[in-house]
């Protein structure tokens, strides 16, 4: 069972889609910041200091601290993402057999066995 979960998670499709779904809820936070506490109180400015999430007249302070600290996390998210994906890469590498290498004149892929390219008939270690 646990062999089954480990070649279960560390498929490409599944850790495209985890990093997906997480790169989208940390970018969401970062443009709803932008927006709530950057581009509203400016349009409010314009259009006679009114909030349109509550309807009402508010101060227009421009929180851009607000922005700059979801920007921050949406970085360390972004980075803590990179790390894992990072990992789960080297953990798929080692469980993958490796088949083929390059040609190191023509740059092909050839058989791992190969001592001569088919393709460019060069001699290859």
């Amino acid at each position: 069972m646990l062999k089954e979960f480990k070649e279960f998670a560390l498929k490409g499709n599944m850790m495209d889609l985890a990093v997906g779904v997480i790169m989208g809820a940390a970018f969401k936070d970062v443009v709803t910041s932008l927006v709530d506490n950057i581009i509203m109180p400016l349009v409010s400015m314009f259009t006679g200091n009114i909030n349109f999430d509550k309807w009402k007249i508010p101060s227009t302070n421009i929180t851009y601290g607000v922005f700059i600290s979801a920007l921050i996390n949406f970085i360390i998210m972004a980075f803590i993402i990179f790390i894992m994906v990072k990992i789960m890469n080297k953990l798929r590498r080692k469980d993958e057999e490796v088949t083929t290498k390059v040609c190191p004149h023509c740059k092909s892929e050839i058989d791992i066995e190969a001592t001569k390219c088919p393709n460019c008939t060069s001699d290859v270690e």
